[in-house]
């Protein structure tokens, strides 16, 4: 175990509190979609749309990202250690971030069960983060643990428009999973709300999905304004669009808004490395919220949870860009994702690969892909 380490809160907050982290960005948000449940409202027709300014040239970084997937869905349940009582909250897939506020409110009401007045989080990417701002709403003390502080976790690396996808696989899912699933969609959605603007990084955006249908995970009322394009010349080719709007959350801005929100309300972080469950159960606190991710596998022993590698090309930003792409095909995913740090290019959905080196053979794919929807 290393030595703690403790982050000076008022050094912290002096440097970051006019700032904001630019940090790296990888689309998690996009597994394709077979499954659809609703018909949008009504057919349009549209001026053309802006197009991507698609070259080698422009590419400004290429990063790669590991999801934490397990197939059977996310693991959000209390147990007993060593006297210490354990909550997890880990193992969401590409859906971290959409689902942060509603799993990590049902953790903390389960952690609150035993009647504990001070807790611990292991980990600081958006659901560790999520879960102490929750603890400290409800005035409770918290101390997070961690290996990686923003911007160097994993939920930085995240595109990552609000909708809970690529969180389990089809037909493996069971009924006590969706209700927790559908609980936490609908938590979520609505405390994302209450974050859009430019201090967190949120925004409200027009987002389509070219040659399918979306079976509106978590409800269709999580989804605004939805519509159907038949207009091939107007929308790259494709004969049928789905349009909602969602909302488009930039971790590099939202991650350090939160950050700086859990240190003024007077939150600790320890920086520490857990190597086995020894470890965790010698910490101070009885109440712990086990965040760690892809880390839960080694760390208490998850033999499902697998990493989904994810790989894009983020090209220089383009303000006239004002809509989000998805095309959603397993053999084929494409997905473009505008932020103010950069375009987002993806993407790729590997199972079962921990490699975090890009692959120039991937990159070609992404920009040949994008090329050719905006030159359609």
């Amino acid at each position: 175990m290393n030595e703690d380490a403790y982050i000076n809160r008022r050094k912290f907050l002096k440097a970051a509190g006019l700032t904001t982290i630019a940090g790296a960005a990888f689309g998690i948000g996009s597994l394709p979609f077979n499954h659809a449940i609703a018909a949008p409202k009504r057919l349009l027709q549209n001026p053309v749309l802006p197009r991507v300014n698609v070259s080698p040239e422009r590419v400004i970084r290429t990063v790669v990202g590991l999801r934490p997937f397990r197939p059977t869905g996310f693991v959000l349940k209390a147990e007993k250690l060593d006297g210490k009582t354990v909550v997890h909250n880990y193992g969401h897939g590409g859906g971290g971030i959409s689902l942060s506020w509603g799993t990590s409110t049902l953790a903390v009401d389960l952690a609150l069960q035993t009647k504990e007045t001070s807790f611990a989080v292991l980990g600081c990417g958006v659901m560790g983060l999520s879960t102490a701002r929750l603890f400290q709403m409800k005035g409770f003390p918290v101390t997070i643990y961690a290996k990686d502080l923003p911007p160097n976790t994993t939920s930085n690396i995240a595109a990552a428009q609000w909708a809970p996808v690529s969180v389990y696989e089809h037909g493996k899912e069971t009924p006590a999973f969706m209700d927790q699933f559908n609980r936490a969609a609908r938590i979520s959605n609505r405390m994302f709300q209450n974050y859009v603007g430019d201090k967190y990084g949120v925004r409200w955006l027009k987002n389509l999905f070219l040659g399918s249908d979306y079976d509106y995970p978590g409800g269709t009322d999580l989804y605004a304004d939805p519509k159907l394009h038949n207009d091939p010349k107007n929308y790259f080719g494709y004969d049928k669009v789905t349009e909602m709007t969602t909302m488009m959350i930039e971790p590099p801005v939202y991650l350090n808004a939160q950050l700086q929100d859990f240190y003024l309300a007077g939150g600790k972080i320890v920086v520490r490395t857990f190597e086995s469950l020894r470890d965790v159960t010698q910490l101070k606190e009885k109440e712990i919220i086990n965040c760690t991710g892809l880390g839960a596998g080694k760390l208490f022993n998850d033999t499902e949870i697998m990493p989904i590698r994810g790989q894009l090309n983020v090209l220089l930003p383009q303000p006239e860009i004002d809509y989000a792409y998805i095309v959603p095909s397993y053999d084929d995913l494409l997905y473009m994702f505008p932020r103010k740090d950069g375009i987002i290019l993806g993407g790729t959905f590997d199972y079962g690969n921990w490699s975090t080196e890009p692959d120039a053979g991937v990159s070609a794919r992404i920009l040949n892909g994008h090329r050719k929807i905006a030159s359609s």
